[in-house]
């Protein structure tokens, strides 16, 4: 006897069913269509719409004016609900001579429709953009991928709602990116990533008071021009990622909220790059958590500020000579530290033991744990110093990677020798 198996999920709400295939891709959802007639047109009233590049791989070309058609009705059907996302994400199928489709209509009608949330990952995307994008009040989030392309802004740009954009693989031009930012009054959050300055005039300015997260991630090592200043002034920012070969200048102010900045910055041959660098690292003086990662020792530990709030340090360094020496001069700097992590790679040249005799005061009041990843045994005295300074130190995390275990045991034996000045202090190997 057959079992009757009662359908629950057709008794709910449309507006709930709908928020269910939001999160199918768009061609499951359509598939649902057949269940029955409820379900008939129920995928043309999801507020969530995401197209990949691979739905028209293998189509003819009668299948593709269908699917033009059916993307159009999708888009365009009379009393649609409002958008929470428009998303086309495929580097090489929407735009192409082979296919040619009306993106940038299709952008349109997203807008039209009171989209918050666009996502574009496409080829030749700079000339797509319809003005609309940069005027339309109901977006919350703007994320654009456009390898090669000039992201052209419009003089009247205004996202008056925009909270999070983020761009990636992008070319900017003369005043372009601070006329961006500087119209977006509820910008929270800000990434360029990959992007490229290279023709910028003078500087890349970034002013917002409502700023709470910046992601810089340049690295420009293969462009030429670096003769710019990277400017600013974001009084409630609270995260701050860096990766740049050092440019010219930096003018970093009001970050005074800073909770946690990440910086890579590698070294350029071609201007000063101990000052420009050291002007980058004072701008973060207020900063509770840093992450620091150098080529060299392009920060010149005499003309630091004393991170007063700095309770969390982590340094990766490339490898230079006098490493041990640079960073017991940077931790008096810093003397409420509390925690340390160390990645020290095992680079000729890197081997200098000689330390200075003042003890910084994060070892002798504050500094509770240290860790160091990747240990290799030419850091063993500075392993040393450290348990002969640290009064308070609570854990000591070592992690050996690609040793033997002889090597292990013969390491292992030489930490349990060592003398501690905690009592407290737990020596951890993983």
């Amino acid at each position: 006897m057959a079992m009757c198996v009662e359908d629950r999920i057709s008794s709910f709400p449309d507006h709930i069913l709908c928020h269910i295939l939001s999160f199918l891709p768009i061609e499951e959802a359509v598939r649902t269509s057949i269940i029955s007639t409820k379900w008939r047109y129920l995928f043309a009233s999801i507020s969530t719409i995401k197209f990949d590049g691979y739905l028209i791989s293998g189509l003819t070309e009668r299948n593709l004016d269908s699917f033009k058609n059916f993307v159009d009705r999708l888009l365009k059907f009379p009393d649609q609900v409002s958008l929470d996302c428009f998303r086309l994400n495929d580097i090489i199928s929407w735009n192409d001579e082979d296919h040619n489709f009306d993106v940038s209509d299709w952008i349109c009608a997203a807008l039209c429709r009171g989209v918050k949330e666009i996502d574009l990952d496409l080829e030749n995307l700079g000339d797509i953009l319809p003005a609309l994008l940069f005027t339309c009040h109901s977006l919350v989030t703007l994320k654009l991928v456009a390898v090669d392309s000039e992201i052209k802004v419009p003089s009247d740009v205004c996202l008056g709602n925009l909270k999070t954009l983020q761009l990636i693989n992008s070319e900017f031009v003369g005043d372009s990116i601070h006329r961006l930012i500087s119209n977006c009054h509820v910008l929270e959050d800000l990434a360029f990533i990959n992007c490229d300055f290279e023709y910028l005039r003078e500087e890349v300015n970034i002013q917002s008071p409502s700023l709470k997260r910046l992601v810089l991630v340049l690295d420009l090592v293969e462009f030429e021009n670096i003769d710019y200043v990277v400017v600013i002034n974001a009084p409630n920012l609270v995260y701050f990622q860096y990766t740049d070969t050092v440019v010219k200048g930096y003018t970093l102010t009001n970050m005074k909220c800073l909770e946690k900045a990440h910086i890579n910055i590698w070294e350029s041959d071609s201007i000063d790059c101990e000052t420009s660098a050291t002007h980058l690292i004072q701008g973060l003086r207020n900063v509770r958590s840093l992450s620091l990662t150098p080529d060299e020792a392009i920060f010149l530990t005499n003309r630091l500020p004393i991170f007063h709030n700095l309770i969390e340090f982590e340094y990766d360094s490339h490898g230079f000579d006098g490493i041990e020496t640079w960073l017991v001069e940077f931790l008096h700097c810093a003397p409420n530290l509390e925690t340390l992590t160390l990645n020290f790679p095992d680079v000729a040249g890197t081997r200098r033991k000689v330390l200075p005799i003042e003890v910084p005061s994060c070892l002798s009041f504050h500094l509770k744990e240290i860790e160091i990843s990747c240990f290799e045994t030419h850091i063993i005295e500075m392993v040393s110093y450290f348990l002969d300074n640290a009064m308070v130190l609570e854990n000591l995390i070592i992690r050996m990677k690609g040793m033997t275990v002889t090597q292990k045991t013969k390491v292992i034996n030489q930490l349990l020798q060592l003398l501690k000045s905690s009592k407290k202090c737990l020596i951890v190997i993983l």
